[in-house]
């Protein structure tokens, strides 16, 4: 045992522990959750338009309604998890997820439908605020990164498991399958979760709730590193932080930037992800094919978002994702112009899918390296909140589009237009840091 050493700069410092990998690795899961939940409505979606006979911009909020429930729960649940802890906000929004949803199941009309998703959405916008700090703050410094990267690639990774099994569900059951398995294996995380995921050590110490000491050396114990006799003091500015630090000066400009980035880049993102059914099912092609298109999309971006995990623990992440949001923005637009066969559609919807969904992992990473641990989960609650509002007026602008007559290789540039804006708000993002490492210096 050590006497006052900070616990936060051992776990920075030393090599992670296998019960570290774990935990990190349910964060992936967690995510791959996400990825299977907020797209069951794009693969449903063909369904539900002809059982119930809604038009384009009438399916265009069916899409956006979970979008719609992420921002709040973004932005409600992003500052619980920096106020209670990252556990219990996981725990609560994974109630959330399976009741939304399993009660999707027992849905019979448009409305019953909306409010589901809705309540649904919650629990994602709050489970991704916390997982993106929990793993951060259960890594090392050296893979912190990687870790975060890998965390966001767990998206993909639950839409390509998920959407294979839903292209077999498709062919012998109605949509509503897709939701009961949605809930059934949502709710299995919930002991995972109660078993291998202890609070975070570095939210811990800086929020000291009773008895912190023996719940810091206990989770200690389980990573194998030496347990502490006392914690550090709080210096006078710890003491006076606070959650709305982000909305102060010293913060303000990077809360702008990289919201901005990500609110752009995320309607470029969920056009893909929320049309590209509904657009080859226009085709001609079956709502099986589609979600086959829609699988290999996603499989790009389980690729692309690996590849940048793995580039980001020895290149720098900034330039990394600016250079995926340029090229995302090509890829869009030619997925606009593709025609022919499904086997031409699903190879650029996968080449697309691996650059845009790079870019979302990519920012990711800036987001958690861009904010201290006491606002890190406020931070990407109020990011994500705001950017989810681009993603949920993301299917809503081009389902109006679609219903006014005007042509898919006019809609997808327009919508493609995201990532490149985004590309411009992290270059500012990076001139800001130059200016300031230059004033200190």
């Amino acid at each position: 045992m050590t006497d006052s050493q900070d616990p936060r700069a051992t776990l920075a410092a030393a090599p992670m522990s296998r019960f570290q990998i774990i935990a990190v690795a349910i964060t992936i899961g967690l995510n791959a959750l996400d990825g299977f939940d907020v797209l069951a409505i794009s693969f449903a979606a063909p369904g539900i338009a002809a059982e119930w006979g809604i038009d384009r911009a009438a399916l265009g909020v069916v899409l956006a309604m979970e979008l719609l429930g992420m921002t709040a729960g973004s932005l409600l649940f992003g500052g619980l998890a920096d106020r209670i802890g990252r556990r219990p906000t996981i725990l609560g929004c994974l109630v959330l997820m399976t009741t939304g949803m399993l009660l999707c199941v027992t849905a019979g009309a448009v409305m019953e439908l909306l409010a589901w998703r809705f309540l649904t959405g919650l629990g994602i916008g709050g489970m991704l605020a916390a997982i993106n700090a929990m793993a951060a703050e259960y890594s090392n410094a050296r893979n912190r990164d990687m870790a975060v990267s890998l965390m966001a690639a767990g998206y993909p990774i639950g839409a390509v498991v998920g959407g294979s099994l839903v292209a077999i569900l498709l062919r012998h059951y109605d949509w509503r399958s897709i939701f009961l398995l949605g809930g059934l294996i949502t709710a299995l995380f919930i002991p995972l979760v109660l078993w291998r995921v202890p609070e975070s050590i570095a939210f811990l110490c800086d929020r000291r709730p009773a008895g912190v000491l023996e719940r810091i050396n206990s989770i200690l114990r389980k990573m194998g590193q030496p347990t502490v006799a006392a914690l550090p003091p709080l210096t006078a500015a710890e003491q006076n932080r606070s959650l709305a630090d982000i909305l102060r000066p010293g913060l303000l400009p990077v809360t702008i930037l990289v919201t901005a980035a990500y609110f752009l880049h995320i309607t470029t993102f969920y056009f893909i992800l929320k049309w590209a059914p509904k657009i080859v099912v226009d085709m001609g092609f079956a709502a099986a094919s589609a979600a086959t298109v829609l699988v290999w999309a996603n499989v790009g971006g389980a690729t692309g978002s690996l590849v940048l995990s793995v580039m980001a623990r020895r290149f720098p992440v900034l330039w990394l994702t600016l250079g995926v949001l340029v090229i995302s923005t090509f890829l869009v637009t030619l997925f606009g112009f593709t025609g022919g066969s499904i086997g031409h559609l699903a190879l650029v919807a996968a080449i697309a899918g691996f650059f845009t969904n790079s870019g979302v992992v990519g920012l990711y990473a800036i987001i958690a390296r861009s904010f201290p641990t006491h606002v890190r989960a406020t931070a990407t609650g109020f990011v994500i909140g705001v950017g989810r509002g681009g993603a949920a007026l993301s299917p809503v602008i081009a389902g109006l589009l679609f219903q006014a007559g005007i042509a898919t290789g006019f809609v997808a540039p327009c919508m493609a237009a995201g990532s490149l804006l985004a590309a411009t708000a992290l270059l500012l993002l990076h001139r800001r840091a130059q200016a300031t490492r230059q004033a200190l210096s």
